[in-house]
This record gives C-alpha cells, structure tokens and sequence, in this order.
C-alpha cells in the first residue's frame, strides 16, 4: 500500500543519524536530570555506604572515553562512506548512512557521554542527596553494561561495514524491497492508466529535481474535492522540469491553492531516493558491476556476485499483485516498463562483461532464468541475451573461451 507524504517523511526522519543521536541524548539527559527526584519515591533508605561516592570519578572517566569513542566511530563511518564511494557506487551512500547498528552505536556512545556530562555537573552542585546517588549509580552500572554489548556488537560490525560484499548486500535488499512494493502494487495506490484526453492541462512543477515520492491519497483527496481526473506521469525517479510536467489532469482548473496542493502531493529533491524507486537499485548494481569490470578494477568476481543480486532482484517482479478495487481515488498512476528495469539492472554487464568468460557465462544463465521465472520478462531477457552474444562474438579474442561462453546462452542456473 502506497504511503503518504507525512508518513513517508516520518520514515525517512527516522533513519536518519541525527535523529536517533537527538533521541537517546535526550534521553541520557533526562535520566541524569530525574535520579534526585526519582530517589524521593524510593521507600527504602540506603543508611549504608555501596559505593555511591565513587559515582563522580565514573562517570568522569566515562565522559572522557565516551568522547574519544565517539569521535573514533565517526572516523571509521567516514571511512566507510569513502571506501563504498569509491569501490562500488556513490549511490550506496545513502544507504551505509541509514545503517542501524553504526546508528545505534554512535547515539548510544554519544548518548553516555551527554549522561555523563549532566551527571557530573548534578554532582558537582550537590543536585543528588544520598539516595539520589544511588540512583544515579544504578543508572551508570546500566549504562556501563548497554556500553559494553553496544562497543562488541559494534567491533563486530565494523568486520564487514562498507566493504563490497556488505555494500552489494545493502543495495540488493534496497531494490528487492522497492521491486517487490512495486510488484504488489505497480500502480502505486491509483488506477491503471487510461488514454490522457487532448483537452487535459498539464501541471508544471515549482522546482527542479527528481521526483522522490508521489502522494496518492493526498492527489485523490484534492481531485475529488475539486472534480478532476489526474493522469500521474512523473514516477519516483523521473527528472522534473518546466517542460517535463508532473501529470495531466482533466477538469478545470483549480485556484492556486488547490493547484499549489497538486504540486504538494509530488516531493521533489536533488538526489534519488531508494524507497519508492526500484530503477535506481538496478542501476546501483549496474554500476558496481560496471566499476568492477573496467580495466583499472578487473575484478569479475564482484561482477558475478552483482547478477546473483539481479536475478534475486527481478524475480520478484513474479510475485502477485493486490488486486486494484473501485475505491480508488481518481488517479491513474502508469507502471514502470519492464524493458525499463531490465535494462538498468543489465546495461553494464551486456556492454562491459562481454570479454569474460565467466561474467558472459553467468550472464546468460541470469538472463534465461528470469525469463524462465518471470514470463513477462521472457522477450526483454531475450533481447538482451542476444545483445551479449553478439558482443561476446566481438570482443571475445579466444575461440575455445567463446564457445564455452556462448554454450551457456538459453541455459538457466
């Protein structure tokens, strides 16, 4: 089910790094800030010494190796952003920032540290009584523990994090994931599209970019409040512009209110976005498997791992879509053209891999196999397959390692 733009934004909000460092530094605030009056409601009077006084010279050394944590993982995050930019995509970027565990692990480091901090001044302005030192112990015990499985979950992590494998992985998941929303529901929360009647006006958009997220239910609420017919042509991935407009609605035209909440239904950025945009992870792994097999990389292994990716990739365009009822608003949202889509996951291996034998084997078993498994895509994968043996037949110097590379094509495995 297609999402809305305030849920859609929400969303996005919260894989984003700042967010959850906000959160959980709020939160190490407010645990500092309520041990006082937290310790009030404690019936049971601590009369005995458990260590409470030594509290001050923790969370002193905690403040200080937090910040030195902290800055060490930004450093290391950096650097996977780096090393993924240049050995895979730029556009897998986006995806190692909104990484859960790095995520976890920097807010939790920060977040110690801002308890820390708040601690210490509590104690130095004698906030905490005896039994507000004791909670305030409790509290850094705890944090002490979340620090330590948080710093081994992250050493573990950083084994792996930006490195080709974790970064093809990243983007893989990330198509399959906006390949099968799409498959389930290709047009998006809106009807099939219909033939766009001559007299339908064309709505422009107020800015220059690429469509990242089209709000249906939002178009449908306006259209049915002003009585018209919107025929959706800018899907998330299309570059927008005064001559490329947004779609064609039929009916009159609004004041600028209404037309200013059409154009507010389509968000419009600088850059990509993988959500609701399966072309653009098939173009990332065309683009990892495109670096990996220029001269400079040679490096066709990665090139083999990016088609096992495509083929888990595509296939699930084979899976069932909901069915598209009546109640519908009245937007007509046209699918992405599965020639479209094969192409972008294919175009650097059919032009690039053509020279090696294992590249060009693998690639025409893929093909076959997504022709086999989803029949709507048998023609293109055909198409293409015969692309790559005529490339193979040029370029392919070796007669024996020609053969054997063109033995494979039509076989599925």
């Amino acid at each position: 089910m297609a999402t809305t733009r305030a849920g859609w934004l929400i969303l996005r909000a919260g894989r984003q790094i700042w967010f959850r460092a906000a959160a959980i530094s709020a939160a190490g605030v407010l645990i500092a800030a309520s041990a006082g009056p937290l310790a009030r409601l404690i019936p049971y009077h601590f009369t005995g010494d458990i260590g409470q006084n030594s509290v001050d010279t923790v969370l002193q050394i905690i403040a200080s190796s937090m910040l030195a944590v902290t800055t060490f993982s930004l450093t290391a995050m950096v650097s996977a952003y780096s090393s993924a930019t240049q050995l895979a995509t730029p556009r897998a970027t986006q995806l190692l920032i909104s990484d859960r565990t790095s995520q976890n692990a920097l807010s939790t480091f920060l977040g110690a540290f801002v308890f820390a901090v708040v601690g210490v001044i509590g104690l130095q302005t004698e906030l905490y009584g005896g039994q507000g030192r004791v909670v305030l112990l409790i509290a850094t015990v705890a944090l002490i523990a979340l620090v330590v499985v948080t710093l081994l979950r992250w050493i573990g992590h950083l084994a792996s994090f930006g490195r080709m494998a974790d970064v093809i992985d990243r983007v893989e998941d990330a198509a399959c994931a906006a390949v099968s929303a799409y498959a389930r529901d290709p047009h998006g929360g809106g009807r099939p599209p219909v033939p766009v009647p001559p007299h339908a006006w064309a709505l422009a958009p107020d800015r220059i970019g690429y469509v990242t997220h089209v709000d249906v239910e939002a178009l449908g609420k306006a259209a049915r409040r002003h009585g018209l017919i919107c025929h959706v042509e800018a899907l998330p991935g299309t570059l927008v512009h005064a001559a490329r407009p947004l779609m064609h609605v039929q009916g009159p035209p609004p004041d600028d209110e209404g037309r200013a909440a059409l154009v507010k239904a389509f968000t419009v950025e600088r850059h990509r976005s993988f959500d609701h945009d399966p072309r653009l992870g098939l173009i990332a792994l065309a683009e990892i498997a495109g670096r990996a097999l220029s001269p400079a990389t040679n490096d066709p292994g990665t090139a083999v791992e990016v088609l096992n990716a495509l083929l888990r990739t595509l296939s699930r365009l084979g899976e069932a879509p909901d069915p598209c009822g009546e109640d519908r608003p009245p937007v007509h949202v046209p699918s992405e053209p599965g020639e479209a889509l094969m192409r972008d996951g294919f175009v650097a291996v059919v032009r690039d891999g053509a020279g090696e034998e294992e590249v060009a084997m693998r690639a025409f078993k893929v093909l076959a196999a997504i022709g086999t498994t989803v029949p709507a895509l048998a023609d293109v994968a055909r198409t293409l397959a015969e692309e790559l043996r005529a490339n193979v037949e040029r370029v392919m110097e070796d007669p024996a390692a020609r053969a054997r590379a063109l033995s494979a094509d039509g076989a599925a495995g």
